[in-house]
């Protein structure tokens, strides 16, 4: 066995930071997933670059913004045969290196299963040699479109058991290999649809006959809610259906990383294996009157329950057990991270936006860069936080949103046009300019593109006809 340790990132879809036992949550059932927080490190104030899922990917594995890498909005078109709009395969990180590139370069065999949603679903891209992955963005939990042998298959079982049962093939496989391996293990739960149909039957009755739904609120629907998913203020009924849909799904997917934690211990890998547990992006089930994500909204919104993801990390007797860190972190401070952890050097270290905290992973003290910040961003929307304000900028005229978080954690009160917050507007302001300027590419530069949340079905470099309209009625309900 190498020296090296193993890795597995196990990335989920659209679950929210507070859909986790170990967050607080006492309704929705993850007991594996807990096991992972209380053998690792469970991170509170972990943050997504993009509140939607390709951007949030593309983001994670290339370390970069979206007005670098160039994906801007979910892919409607570009991924499989079968697509929403089929323009042909596009492979939209092709000139963008992920942090699995360096890992396939120092002797890493990687596989993946799921969820890709980064254009070309039907090859192999960045460094991967196990290559099952899901077809599109987004399916039917049973009946789902797969890549088998590079074309298109439906799948008649239960997709979240499949994602998981290929990643275990691909473990059997590296048993007796003497090469350290990387697995991204990408579940579509619990990403829509929600309904009965959808999921084991017993495990959504249960959530459906017997859960309060107490963990997530009660409130009118925002003001400027999508037509999608408005269903959730109809009626009780179906609020019901649609969070006993989410949980269930959540539940079954919980059971999958159980079952590859159990095969890791009974092949004695549990201490040899970095474990990395996120979200692509957050998710509200009624948080803010809003059921979605960033483009649930028109305007696109900038909630905490929109951009904050759950993330453990885990490896026994390395990394510390059983902690809580409070730590602002990204996703774009990963691809450091890990390169660091794993001692590879970094060639883009330098012209990356996110920073190694990489000491938390060997229990050491951790002083963060001054003035800590993290930065978001979808089309013309653009946010900063730090511990104490959140300010999101519109292009090009707004309405723009400051918050001051240790007053306002819930984020009600917005303070953009209080004449007494003025300069703190401005200096946030100008941190975010200054942070936009560094790491923008300016031939995919978001704040000049026609990003709506309807979908990206080109090359950003294309200009704004790749950019669908927003989802009102004709969105497919599968982004």
């Amino acid at each position: 066995m190498s020296n090296r340790p193993n890795i597995i990132v196990i990335l989920t879809d659209d679950q929210g930071s507070w859909a986790l036992g170990s967050a607080g949550n006492r309704e929705i059932r993850t007991p594996h997933l807990d096991r992972l927080a209380d053998s690792g490190i469970r991170f509170d104030n972990f943050f997504c670059v993009s509140p939607v899922c390709s951007p949030a990917r593309a983001s994670l594995l290339t370390g970069r913004i979206p007005s670098h890498h160039g994906v801007h909005d979910w892919l409607r078109g570009g991924n499989a045969k079968v697509d929403h709009e089929n323009h042909g395969l596009i492979e939209y990180l092709k000139d963008q290196p992920g942090y699995t590139d360096f890992l396939s370069q120092q002797g890493y065999v990687c596989g993946l299963s799921g969820k890709w949603h980064l254009g070309d679903s039907h090859h192999p891209q960045k460094g991967f040699t196990y290559w099952e992955a899901f077809a599109k963005g987004g399916d039917h939990y049973y009946g789902s479109a797969m890549i088998r042998d590079g074309e298109v298959v439906l799948e008649p079982r239960y997709v979240t058991d499949v994602i998981t049962d290929n990643a275990l093939h691909f473990l059997e496989q590296q048993r007796g290999d003497d090469s350290p391996f990387y697995l991204s293990v990408h579940y579509t739960a619990p990403h829509l649809p929600w309904d009965r149909e959808e999921h084991p039957r017993e495990l959504w009755d249960d959530y459906f006959n017997h859960c309060p739904f107490d963990s997530v609120p009660r409130e009118p629907m925002h003001p400027d809610h999508i037509v999608m998913y408005r269903e959730a203020f109809q009626s009780e009924t179906k609020r019901r259906e649609f969070l006993a849909g989410y949980y269930a799904a959540t539940t079954a997917m919980d059971a999958g990383v159980g079952r590859i934690l159990d095969w890791l211990e009974k092949n004695e890998l549990r201490e040899e294996t970095i474990i990395f547990f996120t979200g692509d992006n957050g998710m509200n089930m009624g948080h803010h009157g809003i059921y979605g994500k960033g483009n649930s909204t028109y305007g696109m919104n900038m909630y905490d329950t929109s951009v904050k993801v759950p993330a453990i990390l885990s490896r026994p007797g390395t990394i510390p057990a059983g902690r809580t860190r409070g730590e602002l972190l990204s996703h774009y401070d990963i691809f450091p991270t890990l390169l660091e952890t794993l001692g590879i050097e970094n060639p883009h270290a330098e012209t990356l936006p996110g920073r190694s905290f990489s000491p938390l992973l060997r229990g050491e003290a951790y002083t963060q860069r001054e003035n800590v910040v993290v930065f978001d961003e979808y089309g013309p929307a653009r946010m900063i936080r730090n511990r104490e304000w959140k300010y999101v900028h519109r292009v090009p005229d707004g309405p723009h949103e400051l918050y001051h978080l240790d007053e306002d954690p819930g984020e009600q009160t917005n303070l953009a046009d209080d004449a007494s917050w003025q300069s703190v507007l401005r200096e946030l302001r100008g941190e975010l300019d200054g942070f936009f300027e560094t790491y923008v590419d300016p031939r995919r530069d978001g704040a000049r593109l026609g990003v709506l949340g309807g979908g990206q079905i080109g090359l950003a470099e294309e200009g704004n006809d790749v950019f669908r309209d927003h989802m009102e009625n004709e969105l497919p309900r599968n982004p």
